[in-house]
């Protein structure tokens, strides 16, 4: 079979399209027939070698697939050959950047049947990060007031939806060419990031604070004011501790997303009913993956991009 992967860490001329065994599921996997898979910045982080996760090389990126069950391991239940489905890969292993991919089955989900399946390789770690980040991590209550910063990526506009639909109050900031979809996602308040100062233009304290952003550590330390005492920081910047406010009893989690099938279950039963829209930037053939990572090393990538073999 086809496949991209690395066999050192380094720039994204090591990442090699080449012919590769097809992989055997062992007990309680799953091989899949790759639809496609999704793009990631930490895709990037592992290739480069600066995200901290113990790949074994070589190395398959894209963690975030979908595909159709091709071949059952021993003990694999409630899946049959040809089911639709998209997973949350462990990161370590291998990924979906290839025509074949092995999976937990315990990690598959049934594919949303709104969306193509290839676009649906594009949803479930962001998603997750959402929810996780919000009510998992984040507590969120109906009633209760939350401000994202950095809004207008994908995970932002997820934790948007998701956060309005559990009836919380939602500020967002967002640069003026991510405002429209900001607000379309339902976003109560938008602060233009490049015009305003947040701390300024916040005038009621939140009950818990989402950042999706890399700020400066100092910027990122001022606005824990904003958040009530016995409130909550949450954030998804890896690289950097989450400030808290002992004295006023505000604690702060730093995101690492988790595989939880059951609830990106509920996640795409949200798509399916339209209550989360699902977001696909580019498409771009496995062959131009090589290229993808270039662009990302130069700096973000925009949106959601997934990879077809």
């Amino acid at each position: 079979m086809k496949a991209v992967r690395f066999h050192e860490v380094g720039g994204p001329e090591v990442l090699q399209y080449e012919e590769i065994d097809q992989p055997t599921p062992g007990a309680g996997q799953v091989r899949l027939r790759v639809a496609a898979s999704a793009f990631s910045a930490a895709d990037n982080g592992m290739r480069a070698g600066f995200l901290p996760i113990p790949v074994v090389l070589p190395h398959i990126p894209g963690y975030d697939v979908s595909g159709t069950v091709d071949a059952l391991g021993d003990g694999v239940d409630g899946f049959s050959v040809g089911d639709a489905v998209i997973a949350f890969l462990p990161m370590a292993t291998d990924g979906g950047a290839a025509e074949y991919v092995i999976a937990p089955a315990d990690a598959l989900v049934t594919a949303p049947t709104s969306v193509p399946l290839a676009d649906a390789a594009a949803f479930s770690s962001v998603a997750l990060t959402a929810r996780q980040a919000l009510f998992d991590d984040g507590g969120l209550e109906a009633g209760q007031r939350v401000l994202i910063i950095g809004a207008g990526g994908v995970v932002g506009k997820y934790a948007i939806a998701l956060a309005k639909r559990a009836g919380a109050y939602v500020i967002a900031t967002a640069s003026p060419r991510s405002a429209d979809a900001v607000r379309a996602a339902g976003a109560d308040e938008i602060i233009d990031r490049t015009e305003t100062d947040v701390l300024d233009a916040v005038t009621e304290q939140v009950d818990l604070l989402l950042n999706l952003a890399p700020i400066a550590p100092d910027e990122f330390t001022a606005l824990v004011r904003l958040v009530r005492d016995g409130g909550v920081v949450v954030s998804t910047t890896a690289w950097m501790p989450a400030p808290d406010d002992a004295e006023r009893e505000v604690r702060s989690v730093v995101v690492f997303v988790r595989s939880d099938a059951e609830k990106l279950a509920e996640l795409v039963s949200l798509v399916d009913s339209g209550a989360l829209t699902l977001e696909v930037t580019r498409r771009i053939p496995l062959t131009e993956l090589q290229a993808l990572h270039a662009e990302a090393a130069e700096g973000p990538i925009a949106g959601k991009v997934i990879v077809i073999p």
